[in-house]
């Protein structure tokens, strides 16, 4: 028998938004903060040529450029004030949740509740900033060392250019971190998933228009198109399906006494997620390996020579001595493919372990007095659960490989655009499901609502005098 809750949720539809108001204006909101950010796409950075900019970008855009520009909609392509986007901040967002579990002053600030909490983020903006400085100062420096075939992309390279260059990209990242906790807090939906959502979003009419294009000049047969969007499909089905898979763990509650009765215990379940890790392990493992092919690419095929001005003498010398494994790690190489699922499991067990605590979660049971069947309270439940969660990041880590690899060796061997990869996929599918997931709650809020302020007029109309 399901719950007054079930059956509420259940007849939810699209004509109660029309009446829900708050929602309506968050929606809105959302809308009008995602466009201020696609604008921003379009505006670069001053001092750079953007023909000569688009012809080096064009050369590298397999790399890890490629994948940037991806998730900043364009930005990197034209080189725009959002180039950076809102990465830096999920950097230092990650690094925090890090320190989180290794510092024990970090630690308590978590269990402070909500004062903790402010003081985490101001750490975490602090954090942003110079892991944004450290990136807009390496992009100054890379453009300045690179050149295309009609000349270098800089037009006047110096320590102007790098100034102005450091401060309206970390300015452009600042304002995204800004306009993410803004949405957050007043639309609906998490800002800095939106964002990056909205990027990948973006570029997608673009890639469909060029998957045509190849069929129309016949250089993917029609069966293959057909097969790559029906494979799409699949993946998207596949994505629904295990982000929403949960392992249960039964808990069961103690009979308690209250007054003269004795009430019965009541049950409940643990859900431990499939991909407890997210997105995250696929970001990781892209980022790390195609970082090294990325800088021996960039500044117009001069390989890694321009390190020499920026790196000391002692590691210079060995620059040229990477060009083989470089060259193995290319995209398509079975270094490459190998590489990439090894750091997509160890990212999905690290970030697995850094998000879910077994042995808090067994205490916060056996403070509640809530125990796992069969197991007894403690370390022994705490144990079970790390068995457990162990178990399904296994499969869960294989999802993510095979998500992410198959797309992979199409984008390489059959040239199909980038965003048709698992990481994008799965990173819209995902965002998607929580931004659904969240209209669902408020439209469920606003029902319960309703339903509360006629259960008052009820009440005032069949005791219009207050009578007993």
């Amino acid at each position: 028998m399901t719950s007054a809750a079930e059956r509420l949720a259940s007849n939810i539809n699209l004509g109660a938004l029309g009446k829900a108001e708050e929602l309506k204006r968050r929606i809105w909101f959302t809308l009008g903060a995602l466009l201020v950010f696609r604008l921003g796409t379009f505006i670069p950075i001053p001092g750079i040529d953007p023909v000569a900019f688009a012809e080096t970008f064009k050369q590298n855009s397999t790399g890890i450029l490629g994948m940037f520009n991806m998730f900043a909609g364009g930005a990197i392509e034209r080189m725009a004030i959002f180039a950076l986007n809102i990465m830096p901040y999920i950097s230092a967002s990650i690094i925090m949740q890090l320190m989180g579990s290794i510092d024990k002053r970090l630690e308590a600030l978590k269990k402070e509740g909500e004062q903790g909490r402010k003081q985490i983020n101001q750490y975490t903006r602090y954090l942003t900033v110079i892991i944004a400085t450290a990136q807009a100062y390496g992009i100054a420096i890379s453009l300045e060392a690179s050149r295309s075939s009609i000349g270098s992309i800089v037009i006047d390279p110096g320590w102007f250019f790098r100034l102005s260059t450091v401060i309206t990209l970390v300015g452009g990242t600042m304002f995204l971190m800004w306009l993410g906790e803004q949405i957050t807090a007043r639309g609906v939906g998490n800002g800095s998933s939106l964002i990056i959502f909205a990027g990948i979003v973006a570029g997608m009419p673009q890639a469909i228009m060029q998957l045509l294009e190849m069929g129309r000049t016949q250089t993917l047969s029609p069966f293959v198109i057909i097969f790559l969007l029906v494979l799409m499909l699949a993946t998207v089905a596949a994505i629904v399906f295990f982000e929403r898979a949960q392992r249960r763990l039964p808990i069961q509650y103690p009979k308690r006494q209250v007054g003269n009765r004795m009430t019965q215990g009541d049950s409940s379940h643990l859900p431990l997620k499939l991909n407890s890790s997210g997105v995250i392990p696929p970001i990781f493992a892209s980022s790390l390996l195609l970082l090294p092919i990325t800088a021996a690419q960039f500044s117009g095929g001069q390989g890694l020579t321009w390190l020499n001005d920026v790196l000391p003498r002692s590691v210079a010398y060995w620059i040229p001595e990477w060009a083989g494994v470089i060259a193995a790690l290319g995209r398509g190489q079975p270094m490459h493919i190998l590489i990439y699922v090894a750091f997509i499991v160890f990212f999905a067990f690290f970030y697995t372990a850094v998000v879910f605590n077994p042995n808090e979660t067994a205490d916060n049971l056996r403070k509640y007095g809530g125990f796992i069947l069969g197991r007894r309270p403690g370390a022994e439940t705490a144990k079970y659960i790390d068995y457990v969660l162990t178990r399904i990041t296994v499969v869960g880590a294989i999802y993510l490989a095979v998500v992410c690899v198959l797309p992979e060796l199409l984008t390489v061997y059959w040239a199909v655009p980038f965003y048709f990869g698992g990481t994008s996929l799965l990173i819209a599918v995902s965002v998607t499901m929580d931004t659904v997931s969240q209209v669902q709650s408020h439209l469920l809020a606003h029902q319960y609502e309703g339903l509360i302020k006629k259960s008052k007029l009820r009440g005032a109309s069949t005791n219009p005098r207050g009578r007993k």
